[in-house]
């Protein structure tokens, strides 16, 4: 048996905008049809790997440098990595594309507006409130990608059309088969 290539795909998109639910549901898809997957979510990675850091720019370019490195170690490995992360500088995407290389970015497009009704934590009314600083989309801005391989508008298409445009890229781009 032939092992395959690991890659990781970089899911980007403000808070609530729906990077995890769709990285979720492409995890299912790729586990069920025997890839080795790992799931990197902002959340759960600022609990252990990254607990030491803020949000400031130079914290969150630290915070994405951490994660490519970690990505890059499991893709090179074979795993499949799905990475879901604010990641609002381009710069720091560049690097992590850099760093990674089978690297696959993915745009979670989404108004603000849209997220904040999503905001289930009440993170956008803590920030529109002073409560949180540095927060991407109200007092921090999100550099959008110029040229992921993907975007999807999870405020116009299901979850399904969008995780279904997340498996057509990646077949058209051969890192499925």
């Amino acid at each position: 048996m032939t092992e395959r290539q690991g890659f990781t795909v970089w899911f980007t998109g403000l808070p609530c905008c729906g990077k995890s639910t769709v990285a979720d549901r492409v995890a299912v898809i790729l586990r069920k049809n025997g890839y080795r997957v790992e799931r990197l979510d902002g959340d759960v990675v600022r609990e252990g790997l990254t607990n030491d850091l803020g949000f400031s720019r130079e914290d969150r370019d630290e915070n994405i440098r951490r994660i490519a490195f970690v990505a890059n170690m499991l893709s090179r490995n074979g795993v499949v990595v799905l990475a879901t992360f604010v990641s609002p500088y381009r710069q720091a995407r560049r690097d992590a594309r850099r760093v990674i290389g089978r690297f696959i970015e993915v745009y979670v497009r989404c108004p603000v507006e849209v997220c904040m009704k999503r905001d289930v934590k009440g993170m956008y009314k803590k920030a529109l409130e002073g409560k949180i600083k540095h927060f991407t989309g109200v007092d921090d801005p999100y550099e959008e990608p110029e040229h992921p391989e993907l975007i999807v508008d999870t405020d116009k298409e299901s979850v399904e059309e969008s995780v279904s445009k997340v498996l057509a890229t990646l077949t058209a781009l051969h890192y499925l088969s």
